[in-house]
């Protein structure tokens, strides 16, 4: 399976939110997206827009799963979003169930806390500060699945 990566400026929290809708746009069920990044880096922004954009509703009430873990979301098709930065270890993992289905699209942050359960066919972004406001993401998956969500 041929890896590719692109390194994407965002130049603003706008940018950001502009690359999660297009993704959005062309994902289906079974895809997953890694976010990865320091705290603050935009992951949940980045989250909050995917999942609007699926959801057709650009106020839908998007909380950070920082404390219930796992969030599904009963959109066309439903979204799973998993925050694991406070999982302790492969017995939290196991106990939250993410079987990666052909069924949904799951956003998984802090997707280091996967291990070997991260699947090798997930699209990976990781976004860091590049200034003040602007931030760069660089995003790395198979030749297909980067061809089809990031085209060009």
């Amino acid at each position: 399976m041929g890896m590719e990566q692109r390194v994407l400026t965002l130049a603003d929290q706008p940018a950001t939110e502009s690359l999660a809708r297009s993704l959005a746009a062309a994902s289906r069920p079974g895809d997953v997206i890694l976010l990865a990044g320091p705290l603050g880096a935009g992951k949940s922004c980045f989250a909050r827009a995917f999942i609007r954009a699926i959801a057709a509703d650009p106020a839908l009430e998007v909380p950070s799963p920082s404390f219930t873990l796992v969030q599904t979301y009963p959109t066309d098709p439903p979204i799973t979003h998993a925050d694991l930065w406070r999982l302790n270890g492969d017995s939290d993992l196991i106990e939250l169930g993410l079987d990666f289905s052909d069924r949904m699209i799951y956003l998984i942050e802090w997707p280091d806390r996967l291990g070997d359960a991260a699947p090798r066919t997930a699209l990976h972004i990781a976004l860091a500060w590049r200034g003040a406001e602007s931030r760069t993401a660089l995003v790395r998956g198979p030749a297909s699945l980067l061809g089809r969500l990031l085209p060009g």
